[in-house]
């Protein structure tokens, strides 16, 4: 799918931007919004960045890959036949409030200046620290097993694909994450976001309707 930069380097080369960033990278297989920053809006990435983020998305119990999404490789399979819908919302509601989490190796988190993904692809695993994360919500929309659709508001920082193989290691059966799609960042709506194949027949000025400023 379309990445994150991808994105940075068609508003750049399509309407000659110099300064283009992004307020919070979405992974590859995800859909939804990314706030896009430009000019001098770049020095504020951080702000935007800190902001909370609003998702939804469906995982597959019994199966676990190494980037704990449908993209990576499988690394463990078990029977789900012995898993209950109440022990998946039992362990859905104990990652509600403040927890810890450890960055997944397919990450762009940096250990010793190198980040974890370029140690991932050379087959090195290391040692992450966890990291103070919140959930403020998280529900879930259907349990149709294997597959459990949900949706979480959270805090920077937060992978959810993570939080998936987490739900699952609580559950003994291993998981990984099958969809996701941002809602909202920060003050930053679905329903307001322009979507990709529109943006490409945007002209500077028509371009200029959507900035704010």
């Amino acid at each position: 799918g379309l990445t994150s930069h991808d994105l940075v380097l068609f508003l750049r080369r399509r309407f000659k931007i110099k300064k283009v960033g992004h307020a919070g990278t979405l992974d590859p297989m995800a859909t939804g919004v990314l706030v896009m920053l430009l000019g001098n809006a770049t020095k504020l990435s951080n702000k935007f960045i800190s902001d909370d983020k609003e998702y939804e998305g469906s995982m597959r119990l019994g199966i676990k890959t190494d980037s704990h999404d449908k993209e990576g490789k499988v690394i463990s399979s078990k029977d789900i036949s012995g898993i209950k819908e109440e022990s998946v919302r039992e362990s859905f509601r104990a990652f509600l409030g403040d927890i810890e989490q450890v960055p997944p190796m397919v990450s762009a988190v940096k250990y010793k200046g190198k980040k974890l993904y370029q140690l991932a692809r050379r087959g090195v695993e290391v040692e992450r620290k966890p990291r103070p994360i919140h959930i403020y919500n998280i529900e879930i929309k259907s349990i149709d097993l294997p597959i459990v659709s949900f949706s979480v508001c959270c805090s920077k920082g937060t992978y959810i694909r993570k939080l998936a193989d987490d739900i699952g290691e609580r559950l003994g059966c291993g998981a990984h994450l099958t969809s996701l799609r941002r809602l909202r960042s920060g003050r930053f709506g679905i329903d307001k976001a322009i979507p990709f194949a529109d943006l490409k027949d945007f002209d500077e000025e028509r371009l200029g309707e959507h900035i704010i400023q």
